[in-house]
């Protein structure tokens, strides 16, 4: 079954591009949010298997989120940016996030990958 997702992005054009991709792939995009708190109130109550989180929300930050959503929703995370992992490498490594993709190599393909190489099941953590 695939992973049930919420995407997480200021930008409105990347959000309805990334959707429309991802579910044409077969995943379902269950919700999307433009800030921290739209995107929690949503995983509140569409609680989907994995939360895509852009690094940058605007003035807000995608690493501050994904703590919040890992920590106090126990929502698993794959962080997402326009800018390469290395630039990213040490926050990333020591985020909760699941991993990082790059936007321009988002795919359900690179998603499924990184979700089982993290041994999750449809994004739920492994017991």
């Amino acid at each position: 079954m695939a992973p049930r997702l919420l995407i997480v992005d200021d930008n409105t054009r990347f959000l309805s591009a990334a959707r429309s991709t991802l579910e044409r792939q077969g995943l379902e995009v269950v919700g999307i949010a433009t800030n921290t708190a739209e995107a929690v109130q949503r995983v509140e109550t569409l609680r989907p298997d994995v939360v895509l989180v852009d690094i940058s929300l605007g003035d807000e930050s995608g690493f501050d989120l994904t703590r919040r959503l890992v920590d106090e929703l126990r929502t698993p995370v794959v962080l997402i940016s326009t800018r390469a992992e290395d630039d990213y490498a040490d926050l990333v490594a020591t985020s909760p996030a699941v991993g990082f993709l790059s936007k321009s190599q988002l795919s359900a393909r690179a998603l499924r990958g990184l979700l089982s190489d993290d041994g999750r099941d449809c994004g739920r953590p492994a017991d």
